[in-house]
């Protein structure tokens, strides 16, 4: 994929949070579909207290404000929902060897965690960008691709994860986007406000274990945080590992919470505040979203 296509691809855009839904929320609501022009926000909320995830909320434990604006939420059953996993891993030159054993090793256990009904999907990124495998559920294409790449080249961070958040748009279920990443970005054709301006309107949580070069770069934890994710540094290859199965663990224990913006003007970014009430615990959501339209 050439770095004229990325762009064409950014210019597209990606698909908003907000997913139009039919009339008032149900089980249907788990796999929304265009069929009107009322528009439901999906917003992954978690939730945790002294570091562990807070289990058995209700949608009357929370407190959504859209714009400063209280909301009428729903909280959707996850358990059936499909999860996409999308991986987006650096294989520069500097992950051969005994990286690249550890970044394999740790995509296995992130496919072992999935379940029957999930999917998963691969990109590579060093100075080339390499779409290997589209979201399926067929996990075993993924072992195969990783067992043929070849690390070599410079690192386009910022052009690999827009590829892979392209994977995101139009999909049913809950996008999970997990980036590896051991050096700063060297040749990407994006620049960060171009890709933070998508992953706003990407219906995914972005979730970052960054080694070497690429801790402390702010450009990772702005894009985490744009989509209620995290970026995590850790000081060893070895530690991807463990990085991978607790950003799965994670992403199941978090809620979904839905509502149907109100009150709101129509269009541009709208800022999200999502409370629990009564608790003190810790919450994680994405700041806003584009939105679509709105009910008075």
């Amino acid at each position: 994929m050439t770095r004229r296509t990325i762009l064409a691809l950014a210019l597209a855009g990606v698909t908003t949070l907000a997913t139009p839904v039919t009339g008032a929320q149900s089980a249907s609501a788990q796999n929304p579909v265009f069929a009107s022009r009322i528009q439901a926000v999906l917003v992954d909320v978690l939730v945790t207290r002294g570091g562990k995830p807070v289990t058995g909320l209700t949608a009357a434990d929370f407190e959504v404000r859209d714009n400063g604006v209280r909301q009428t939420v729903g909280l959707l059953n996850t358990e059936n929902m499909p999860i996409n996993a999308v991986l987006a891993l650096d294989m520069s030159a500097s992950t051969a060897g005994s990286r690249l054993a550890d970044i394999t090793a740790a995509t296995n256990a992130l496919l072992d965690g999935l379940r029957p009904i999930d999917r998963a999907a691969l990109t590579t990124f060093s100075s080339v960008i390499t779409p290997r495998v589209a979201l399926t559920t067929n996990l075993s294409l993924i072992r195969t691709s990783m067992r043929a790449v070849v690390p070599a080249g410079e690192t386009a961070i910022l052009d690999g994860i827009y590829a892979a958040l392209m994977a995101t748009q139009a999909e049913t279920g809950r996008s999970l986007l997990v980036v590896c990443t051991d050096g700063r970005d060297t040749s990407s054709w994006l620049d960060p406000d171009e890709l933070l301006e998508s992953a706003r309107r990407a219906n995914a949580v972005m979730a970052v274990v960054a080694t070497g070069g690429a801790r402390r770069w702010s450009v990772l934890t702005d894009l985490t945080n744009a989509t209620g994710g995290a970026t995590t540094e850790i000081e060893s290859s070895r530690q991807i590992r463990n990085q991978f199965e607790a950003i799965l663990r994670e992403f199941r224990s978090r809620y979904v919470l839905t509502f149907v913006p109100t009150g709101v003007a129509e269009g541009g970014f709208h800022s999200l505040a999502v409370q629990v009430r009564g608790t003190r615990a810790s919450v994680k959501a994405r700041p806003g979203y584009i939105g679509g339209a709105a009910r008075d």
